[in-house]
């Protein structure tokens, strides 16, 4: 076989690789729990189908509670989200604010889910620094008063850290459909007739941006209706929501309880297809109600104080992940600390070193699941890309959707169904079960995170390269890849951030035999040591850190006297 023919081979391989790798986990895990939740489980005596899990599901306390926090949950963080990055992006784009927060961009979404619910939580508790620094001169308190919050039984605390992590992710949607849409060309037009730039942005820009983040939304919709490590720390538990209450049916100890947990996971399953349903009979609501605005011609619309409630909105949110994460920072030192002292004083280092030896090996399976994880989703992406390149057509629509699968199934469903087959064939679950459910979910923001790089690099490069007896795999490995070295590094770092942040596949697939920073925190945090759960939450925030440290200083190395393949300031 003649290098040309291998290298067209492999890159045409690696898209259906990329495809059964996205498709089958989901695909196959939804079946294998929808047998159970019909009471089909040989192994575990159920020979014939049967609603008796869903009669005994249908019976437990608090189910609807349970259903209607999910569903309210998921879709007021989502309209809150969006809206706010709508107005902010309306008000502020091309500002030097804007460029600001487009730096931050990576960094903030690479802060794990967990860490950042845990860092709000010690933030908002009765003892915790708001608290501390509104009292006693502000409260008159002395001591902790006595509220529910976090795990308020509204899921307030929850929308809010669920808001927290979605606006970073939706902004970084943005940056590519921005383009797509010509965003820049449209409000050039527009600003030319008269209109102010936010009434601009929401007439000509949104009616071609929002097809383009209709699926990320949906992604974002499906996960605030499912999440579980996020529930856990922030949402109510009396009742908790209902993918919360799925794992712990999971988790009992009597193994007849499974039937009724693939039921609960299949009407999780349906809750996310009713919140999806509803967010889209809102958007053909929207578009109807809102046709007379689009064309009455007025050039603004309360352009000061909806732009000053975008800031102020972006400010609060910024703020409470960083001073979470300053909050996790000061417990991970802090000696004695009473209420309501606003810091602990003197720090202390016993906290880490009493810690150290619980922490080498969570961190070690961290680092060895997130790398192998992000490897295996760094060639499929690249070979994708590639193939895509090859063959000059764009990404189709089904494929996109595939690409959004593991982001719009909720986890629970059909991870749940993954361990009834792995219990089924007898697999045993370890290290490569949840290397390959981390890789599922990694996959998608490696290929969300480098697809629109790897697109708009100059085609003569490698043309040239071909002109001058270069053949296709030399091209590849040495002109596509060390163009692409920056965003590709970049792209690991933020596929590293989304493997270390994974609580749900490590829990599951690995069947509690793997313990990484993430599970861990998670365990603590329903604890009273809130030492040692920032401890561990700093750990989780600190390895991601590490990828993305790496992947700018790589190639400032390397190219270190090559300035012209270093990725421009702005």
């Amino acid at each position: 076989m003649s290098r040309a023919t291998s290298y067209r081979f492999t890159i045409g391989v690696l898209p259906w690789l990329t495809i059964a790798l996205l498709s089958l986990p989901v695909v196959s895990g939804v079946l294998g729990a929808m047998a159970p939740a019909f009471g089909y489980l040989p192994v575990l005596g159920g020979d014939s189908l049967t609603l008796a899990p869903w009669r005994q599901l249908l019976e437990v306390p608090g189910l609807a509670d349970m259903a209607r926090l999910s569903f309210v949950t998921g879709l007021a963080s989502a309209a809150l989200s969006l809206g706010l990055v709508v107005l902010f992006l309306g008000s502020f784009l091309h500002t030097a604010l804007y460029r600001r927060i487009q730096r931050w961009l990576s960094p903030l979404l690479a802060v794990p889910h967990a860490a950042a619910a845990i860092g709000l939580a010690f933030l908002l508790t009765p003892s915790g620094w708001v608290a501390r620094g509104l009292s006693p001169w502000a409260t008159g308190w002395q001591y902790p008063p006595d509220f529910a919050f976090p795990g308020d039984p509204w899921g307030l605390s929850l929308i809010l850290g669920l808001v927290i992590k979605e606006v970073p992710f939706l902004l970084l949607m943005s940056l590519a459909a921005l383009v797509q849409c010509q965003a820049h060309e449209r409000l050039k037009v527009a600003r030319s007739l008269g209109y102010r730039p936010l009434t601009a942005f929401l007439k000509v820009v949104m009616p071609g941006l929002y097809p383009l983040l209709r699926l990320p939304i949906y992604a974002v919709i499906a996960f605030a209706t499912s999440t579980v490590d996020v529930a856990m720390i922030l949402g109510p538990s009396t009742p908790s929501t209902l993918a919360v209450s799925v794992v712990g049916w999971l988790n009992d100890p009597s193994l007849s309880m499974r039937f009724m947990a693939s039921a609960g996971a299949m009407l999780q399953m349906l809750l996310t297809l009713a919140a999806l349903l509803t967010w889209w009979l809102l958007e053909r609501l929207v578009a109807l109600v809102s046709q007379s605005w689009w064309r009455d011609g007025r050039r603004q619309c309360g352009e000061r104080w909806l732009g000053g409630m975008a800031l102020t909105a972006m400010r609060l949110v910024l703020g409470l992940m960083v001073a979470g994460l300053a909050g996790l920072a000061l417990w991970s030192v802090a000696g004695y600390w009473p209420f309501p002292h606003f810091l602990p004083w003197p720090p202390t280092a016993h906290n880490w070193q009493a810690a150290a030896d619980d922490l080498v090996a969570p961190v070690w399976q961290s680092l060895s699941v997130a790398f192998a994880a992000t490897l295996l989703s760094v060639v499929l992406v690249l070979g994708s890309l590639e193939a895509e390149t090859l063959k000059q057509r764009p990404l189709r629509p089904w494929a996109q959707v595939v690409l959004y699968l593991p982001l719009l199934v909720p986890p629970v469903a059909f991870l749940f169904g993954l361990v009834m087959m792995q219990a089924q064939f007898g697999i045993r679950p370890g290290m490569a079960a949840v290397i390959a459910g981390h890789a599922v979910f990694v996959l998608p923001y490696v290929f969300l995170s480098l697809a629109e790089s790897y697109r708009r690099l100059d085609p003569r490069w490698s043309q040239q390269a071909r002109s001058l007896g270069a053949g296709p795999w030399r091209v590849f490995l040495r002109v596509r890849l060390p163009l692409l070295l920056a965003p590709i590094l970049t792209a690991a770092a933020v596929g590293f951030a989304v493997s270390i942040g994974q609580y749900l596949p490590t829990v599951l697939m690995g069947a509690g035999r793997v313990a990484t920073v993430t599970t861990e925190a998670v365990s603590l945090a329903s604890g009273g040591d809130r030492r040692l759960t920032a401890i561990f939450a700093l750990a989780q925030l600190l390895l991601p850190a590490l990828g993305f440290l790496l992947a700018m200083l790589v190639p400032r190395y390397l190219f270190r006297r090559r300035q012209g393949l270093l990725p421009r300031a702005d």
